[in-house]
């Protein structure tokens, strides 16, 4: 191939923002540096974004890869459940162990600015970030499956398999983002479905295997599963931008900070995250408890919850395509509270439960589709503006609500309730200060959609 030789600035912005066009048959260039000169290497010309067999493959291995990303901390309410009504099987106070649950997620969303900071400037470690998280996700419930006091869970669990989850998760999502440009929404409404139907089966799963096994083997068994279904998949994912042969430094536009968009957009994210996980960590254990029905029954309403977040990521994304995101997001937040107050709320029985399960997993499990809508606000904004980092920091805001709401759901829990008024309903069980809290915070989400006045 012919090499081009320019004297250009050392400090030449590399990165994935000046890849948008649709392959139309102009050549791209990789630059690499030799003694203070940028050596242009001609390259084919890249793939077509939003459409073509690469395209949908790269989607389809990134929705299926939310399996062992997500997986267990999907149906963790399961395992909570066990450990509360085996507190043999445990050394200690069984009711810190809905810390585990909140644990993985907090630390895989809170690790996400970090990890997509790291491999959009140094874009050649994505080859390593997967092996690596399998290694330790796959290792960390391995070890969880000989622990027998809580503060074991929460290193293992909590924090060794949460940490390769998320390297895991980094990679295949910043190829997904450079593959899909036009229709992101429904690229990444379709991933998030992803995660959702991994909730809709393996909470009945890890039910009938602990219920017959017990936990020691049901763990090793995902340990297993996780290696056997992620190793194609960390094969047959590709970048859509081939990644550079020299050690290229892509430079992180910053310009965003001085956007009001993005702090009010990052501000209604973190106060929906406070209370969007605990319907996931609390229902079962509200409808085997409180309602008093069998375990059965409160798997099912949480399978109910990843059930309806299929379409309901798959519908945000694609309204995010059309509409401004803070439609998006006022019908997700809005949707979500009212599930909340009315359906959990005043529930006393299970078919209320079940609605609410229903309503409140189409709309609040299609919010993190509205991430889609945020990076086109701000790219619109800031063109220069590198897409994936931004997914991060969203990441990491939704984090910070999940690390904080998990120490904070056990003071929540009371014996008595908290409206007394003699009902038998859901506010007045000894779950309703989480409902409580669950729906003013999924009002509040809507903050972001509401600062549009401010930009």
């Amino acid at each position: 191939m012919a090499q081009i030789q320019t004297q250009v600035q050392p400090d030449i912005e590399l990165d994935s923002a000046r890849f948008p066009r649709q392959g139309s048959g102009a050549s791209d260039h990789e630059a690499t540096w030799h003694n203070g000169t940028e050596t242009e290497i001609e390259q084919p010309p890249l793939p077509p974004t939003d459409t073509g067999k690469a395209a949908w493959l790269v989607l389809a291995g990134s929705s299926l890869i939310q399996a062992p990303v997500w997986g267990f901390s999907l149906a963790f309410g399961v395992f909570q459940e066990y450990y509360g009504s085996h507190p043999d099987e445990l050394d200690g106070d069984t009711s810190n162990v809905a810390v585990i649950g909140t644990t993985v997620t907090g630390i895989m969303y809170l690790m996400s600015p970090f990890t997509f900071a790291i491999l959009c400037r140094w874009p050649r470690l994505r080859r390593w970030f997967g092996p690596i998280g399998l290694f330790l996700t796959a290792v960390g419930f391995l070890l969880s499956s000989f622990s027998k006091q809580v503060w074991q869970l929460v290193a293992t669990q909590g924090v060794i398999s949460a940490l390769g989850c998320g390297l895991l998760f980094t990679p295949t999502t910043l190829y997904l983002d450079e593959w899909f440009v036009r229709r992101k929404g429904l690229a990444m409404g379709v991933m998030w479905a992803g995660k959702s139907a991994t909730g809709v089966v393996l909470p009945f799963a890890a039910d009938a295997s602990l219920k017959r096994f017990g936990p020691a083997i049901t763990l090793q068994a995902w340990s297993v599963i996780t290696v056997l279904t992620t190793v194609p998949l960390l094969y047959s994912l590709r970048p859509r931008i081939p990644l550079p042969q020299s050690a290229t430094i892509r430079r992180i536009d910053t310009s965003f900070i001085r956007l009001p968009a993005f702090w009010m957009l990052q501000i209604g994210n973190i106060l929906q995250s406070f209370g969007y996980f605990l319907p996931y960590t609390y229902i079962s254990s509200y409808t085997v408890q409180q309602l008093h029905h069998s375990s059965t029954v409160g798997t099912l309403v949480l399978a109910l919850i990843n059930v309806t977040s299929v379409p309901g990521g798959i519908v945000m994304g694609s309204l995010g395509d059309h509409v401004g995101v803070t439609t998006t997001i006022l019908v997700s937040t809005l949707g979500s509270a009212l599930a909340v107050f009315f359906f959990w709320g005043f529930s006393s029985q299970v078919p209320l439960v079940a609605a609410f399960s229903v309503t409140y997993g189409f709309f609040a499990g299609g919010f993190s589709s509205t991430w889609s809508g945020v990076l086109t606000e701000l790219k619109a904004q800031s063109p220069a503006l590198d897409t994936g980092f931004i997914f991060g920091l969203l990441a990491g805001g939704r984090g910070i609500g999940n690390a904080i709401s998990g120490p904070l759901s056990v003071a929540l829990v009371t014996h008595d309730g908290w409206l007394k008024d003699g009902r038998d309903w859901g506010f007045n069980g000894q779950y309703g200060g989480i409902i409580l809290f669950t729906g003013a915070t999924a009002l509040l989400g809507g903050w972001g959609a509401l600062g549009k006045l401010c930009y």
